[in-house]
């Protein structure tokens, strides 16, 4: 009798995890994915192979909130943190030295991987909330973010945070997104031009500058992924682990190699 009120009063990891489930939005992460991947090449080839081409690297704000996205509904839905934990990290390192090779850096700074590693570890914290872990944890993980020098740095594991936060309610996730863009943005260069579009008077004259013209900074322009995280697919596309895993390394390969082409033209 003792067993069987103790296993009332406790709940299963199975019930915790329903607790997660409602997450208002596009929960259609196997597409997500592969479309934050198609912007994350388009914003390194930019930066490495098309440098005069600016277009590329305002294109390639989208990946990262795509990809924080798709965390936080994999963390709702994941059957087990540690083992998700476990292929994150594992991507990462197989990615670092081919993130070094095709993007030119060091060691000393860690791909998104380790990022939404991160990200992870405060959201677990947050959720099992053991021993205080809800303060600490988030605390924790914004640190090594700025010790580690990870992509996205302490700003990137705040994001995931509070899209977690948010995460049941549709016009709370909207205004999150909106609210950090515009903080993200603030110091980031303005964009005056997109391809053949010139926004240059919007941004220049009263009173749209005061309007238009903090929404026309290059970090700020991430909320462009707002719409696919708000708006539901019909239907997921379900790709196996390994590749939905396996084309972050590739992509970092296949970059690499255009370089290669590139320079020896």
């Amino acid at each position: 009798m003792a067993t069987a009120d103790a296993a009332v009063m406790q709940p299963s990891l199975e019930t915790k995890r329903q607790a997660d489930l409602p997450v208002a939005g596009n929960t259609a992460t196997g597409w997500l994915k592969i479309i934050a991947l198609v912007f994350m090449f388009i914003d390194h080839s930019g930066k490495m192979l098309f440098p005069s081409v600016p277009e590329m690297r305002i294109l390639g704000r989208i990946a990262f909130p795509l990809y924080a996205w798709c965390l936080v509904v994999g963390f709702c839905h994941t059957r087990s943190v540690p083992k998700y934990l476990l292929r994150l990290l594992g991507v990462g390192l197989v990615s670092q030295g081919l993130y070094m090779l095709a993007l030119n850096h060091t060691w000393k700074e860690p791909n998104i991987f380790l990022t939404l590693c991160m990200g992870l570890l405060a959201l677990w914290g947050l959720r099992e909330n053991r021993y205080g872990s809800a303060v600490w944890a988030p605390v924790l993980a914004l640190l090594a973010a700025v010790l580690t020098g990870c992509d996205y740095g302490w700003k990137g594991v705040l994001f995931i945070i509070l899209l977690y936060a948010c995460r049941g309610s549709r016009p709370s996730i909207a205004a999150v997104m909106a609210a950090f863009c515009l903080y993200w943005g603030s110091s980031s260069g303005t964009v005056t031009h997109f391809f053949a579009l010139d926004f240059q008077p919007l941004i220049s004259k009263f009173p749209s500058s005061s309007l238009i013209g903090p929404w026309m900074r290059l970090q700020t322009l991430a909320i462009l992924a707002l719409p696919l995280i708000l708006i539901r697919f019909p239907r997921d596309c379900k790709l196996p682990k390994w590749v939905g895993y396996g084309i972050y390394p590739a992509h970092l390969a296949l970059l690499y190699l255009l370089e290669l082409i590139q320079r020896s033209r």
